[in-house]
C-alpha cells in the first residue's frame, strides 16, 4: 500500500439478497477472506440482483476491492466520528410536521 497511491484487488464473493417480512438486506462475503479497511470501495461485478417477496437470493460474484491509499485511510479515520455524529441528530417519529 502506497502513500498516495491506491490499489485494486480482484476477490470472489457470495451476495446474499433477503427481501422478506422479517429482514430486508444485502450482504457480500468475500469468499478468500479479504477485509475492507476504512477508505476502501467496494464493486461487486454483474447484473441487479433481485429479490421477489419472501425469497433470499445466493449469487456468487467477483468484486473488486479499490484500497485506500494510507492518506485517505488516516482521512477516513480522522472524520469517520464525525460523520457518524451527523447520522445520531436524526431521529424517526409517528408526528406530523405542520
Amino acid at each position: 500500500m502506497g502513500f498516495l497511491t491506491r490499489s485494486k484487488e480482484q476477490v470472489p464473493c457470495t451476495v446474499t439478497i433477503s427481501h422478506r417480512f422479517e429482514e430486508l438486506s444485502a450482504h457480500v462475503k468475500f469468499n478468500n477472506g479479504a477485509v475492507v479497511n476504512p477508505g476502501d470501495s467496494v464493486l461487486v461485478h454483474g447484473a441487479e440482483i433481485m429479490a421477489a417477496y419472501g425469497e433470499i437470493v445466493e449469487e456468487h460474484r467477483t468484486a473488486t476491492i479499490i484500497r485506500a491509499s494510507w492518506v485517505e485511510q488516516q482521512w477516513t479515520r480522522l472524520t469517520g466520528d464525525f460523520e457518524f455524529m451527523e447520522l445520531c441528530e436524526f431521529s424517526f417519529s409517528n408526528e406530523v410536521l405542520s
